[in-house]
């Protein structure tokens, strides 16, 4: 193998195959754009570049911790996410291009402020809040490990003085009311969560990926619950798994809200629910 940037690539495309990658071509220019300090849409502006031995050892030690199952988010330290980098640690959720879908559909109608439960890595609230810059937000997570994660990115991204995170179980902590309440929670049944992909199941937090039982008990309680901290007219949106659509959105109507509507992610595939509320009164039981 010569030692120039296409030669390597090509070499990294073949050993993430061989090993089981989903897009080794993807990978393999994620990995060396990280090594090389430039965006990965630059690539191919250096293909012919020569490595020298620093940055050959690192790809190539890199593409070895790919193989061996470590994701390219843990490798790189971040991932891309509605145009914008975010910092990633095993504390928290990989931020996935399904979750854009839920920010769309929360940036299709005008807040002020906004409550983000169980934040993770930030990327919901803070891309919502660099959007909409007269807006304000609170973050919260069970996890002190995600809200510094959280905050990072709020600081790099330059949204860190109108948000604030703080250590929650949901809405146990929170006094205000908001115009917008977002979440993408832990919505992967039992009985999945065995199936799981092992880059998935053994490296990402396991609180993040399923409360147990049938996947529901978070819908529950943020149904139950989001009507006490919203604005009258007031949006509640959360992220779903596609299987979930009729379930979950029977808790919304329960709960009091209108215009309870399901939109689809890239793949076409119900993906996040979202309702206006308009009534405190008589909320039945889920």
């Amino acid at each position: 193998m010569t030692n120039t940037v296409q030669a390597h690539l090509t070499w990294a495309r073949q050993m993430l195959a061989r090993h089981g990658s989903d897009n080794p071509e993807l990978e393999a220019r994620w990995i060396m754009a990280h090594v090389l300090m430039i965006k990965p849409d630059h690539i191919l502006l250096h293909l012919r570049d020569v490595l020298n031995r620093v940055y050959k050892d690192r790809f190539v030690g890199a593409i070895y911790e790919r193989c061996a199952g470590k994701p390219v988010s843990h490798i790189v330290g971040g991932r891309w996410f509605y145009n914008r980098w975010f910092h990633v640690t095993p504390h928290v959720l990989d931020p996935r291009p399904e979750t854009e879908t839920l920010v769309a559909t929360a940036l299709k109608t005008p807040f002020h402020r906004v409550l983000d439960l169980g934040t993770g890595s930030g990327c919901i609230l803070v891309t919502l809040l660099a959007e909409r810059q007269a807006a304000t937000g609170v973050g919260i997570d069970v996890s002190s490990s995600a809200l510094m994660v959280a905050a990072q990115n709020a600081h790099d991204l330059g949204v860190e003085n109108r948000c604030a995170f703080q250590m929650s179980d949901w809405f146990s902590n929170i006094t205000k009311r908001f115009d917008l309440i977002v979440a993408n929670p832990p919505y992967i049944d039992a009985a999945d969560y065995d199936t799981l992909s092992p880059i998935v199941r053994d490296w990402e937090p396991k609180i993040a990926l399923t409360p147990g039982g049938d996947g529901l008990d978070a819908y529950r309680i943020i149904c139950r619950q989001a009507p006490e901290y919203l604005e009258m007219n007031g949006r509640l949106i959360v992220e779903i798994a596609p299987n979930q659509g009729r379930m979950v959105a029977a808790f919304f109507k329960t709960a009091g809200f209108v215009d309870v509507k399901i939109d689809h992610d890239m793949n076409t595939k119900d993906r996040v629910i979202s309702g206006r509320y308009i009534d405190r009164n008589d909320i039945q039981n889920l």
